[in-house]
């Protein structure tokens, strides 16, 4: 099974898209990943199963 699983991320600050591989391996995760377009940081809460994102949510 894999667990790397890339979707596409809006941008809260800029309103691009850009991918992002997660890793589904664990059930909930919160993460602070800066947006390859604009470089300013976004808050992602993320919950998944194993090789599936049930959801994401974008914040600034």
């Amino acid at each position: 099974m894999q667990f790397l699983v890339e979707i596409e991320v809006t941008c809260p600050h800029c309103g691009e898209v850009f991918p992002l591989e997660i890793d589904t391996s664990e059930s909930e995760q919160s993460l602070i990943e800066d947006c390859s377009v604009c470089c300013r940081p976004i808050n992602l809460t993320i919950r998944c199963q194993p090789g599936a994102i049930d959801s994401l949510t974008a914040r600034s």
